[in-house]
């Protein structure tokens, strides 16, 4: 990889919006499942996969944030996006689900590696977040983001976090990165209504705008983007599916409805812990995984606990638990188990 900023702009391509992998509708941001040992949970794992596929998810963003990357060894990264790129498969032969592998780190040739290693296992594209700790300006993250596409084999997905980041990657930063042929959306999750408004109207054709918090899954649709990259669908997969479908068809009454009826759990997700801590606790209360997560993260309070399972019972979620699933509610385990950058 060359090191250094590359001056020259790669020309728009005018097939992009015919070879970009289909970004659109409603996306998991899936949680890793750890068993009592705190190793991957495969079974469940395959469990919640199969779940989402049945559920009508348009895609599958395995190894982000919300999947605990930062703690994953490499190994366990692998099997993670082999276990979505399989369920796609299987899935093909109805419909087609995307699979974006994250594979974002602060280190770009440790980036690029991540993301040929997941164009190798069948991803259709990466979801690469802003670099963290490092804090790069806006010319050092044009730089980044366009080795990553040049040189990782898959089209790219810019993941937009300054909560989590400590940058902005900016509206007129994210529109010069859109004109490369193999930087296909955005994950917007900068809360910025301004900044995502910029991005929409600006940007190529073929570009997606994904919101990247739920809470704004609905105005980010009403401003003509695409969909969500969603914590909440880990619970609530095709209710987010009909959200999103909603908007798309232009009933923007039942958009509404549903994006009211289901923003008291957007809220709880991010309430009593970071995410996936709230959402982990969640999916163990529906009998879908077991909630263990890995330091440094711990479980939710006993308080926060309480509540959340309040409003699930409100909710009707703690009855809607999927046949397949077996996992015990209520374990709150948790280890100590390296793994490295995200």
């Amino acid at each position: 990889m060359n090191a250094g900023f590359r001056p020259q702009p790669v020309p728009p391509d005018p097939d992009r919006a015919r070879s970009a992998p289909q970004i659109s509708g409603a996306f998991t941001a899936l949680v890793t499942p750890f068993d009592a040992d705190g190793a991957l949970d495969e079974a469940a794992l395959q469990r919640l996969v199969a779940w989402q596929i049945r559920a009508g998810i348009d895609g599958l963003v395995p190894c982000g944030t919300t999947g605990e990357s930062p703690t994953l060894t490499p190994a366990e990264r692998e099997r993670v996006i082999s276990a979505a790129v399989e369920a796609a498969t299987l899935a093909a032969a109805q419909r087609r689900v995307t699979v974006v592998a994250g594979t974002g780190t602060n280190d770009t040739a440790a980036t690029i590696r991540a993301t040929r290693r997941a164009a190798e296992l069948g991803a259709d594209a990466a979801l690469v977040v802003a670099p963290y700790y490092n804090r790069p300006d806006q010319r050092m993250l044009t730089a980044h983001f366009t080795a990553v596409a040049d040189e990782g084999g898959l089209p790219v997905v810019v993941y937009n976090v300054p909560s989590r980041t400590g940058s902005n990657v900016e509206a007129e930063t994210t529109l010069r990165l859109a004109e490369h042929p193999r930087i296909v959306a955005v994950k917007e999750a900068s809360g910025n209504l301004e900044q995502i408004a910029t991005i929409i109207r600006d940007r190529p054709a073929g570009f997606a705008v994904m919101a990247g918090d739920d809470a704004w899954t609905l105005a980010v649709l009403a401003m003509g983007g695409e969909g969500v990259i969603s914590v909440a669908s880990n619970e609530i997969p095709a209710e987010m599916v009909a959200l999103c479908a909603a908007a798309r068809s232009g009933d923007w009454a039942l958009a509404r409805r549903l994006h009211d009826r289901w923003l008291p759990l957007f809220r709880a997700n991010f309430r009593g812990g970071p995410n996936p801590v709230p959402v982990k606790a969640a999916l163990s209360m529906m009998g879908l995984i077991e909630d263990r997560l890995r330091l440094p993260l711990l479980p939710l309070d006993a308080p926060a606990r309480n509540r959340l399972a309040a409003l699930l019972g409100e909710m009707g979620l703690l009855a809607t638990t999927p046949a397949a699933s077996a996992t015990p509610v209520g374990a709150t385990d948790v280890v100590a188990v390296g793994g490295g950058a995200a």
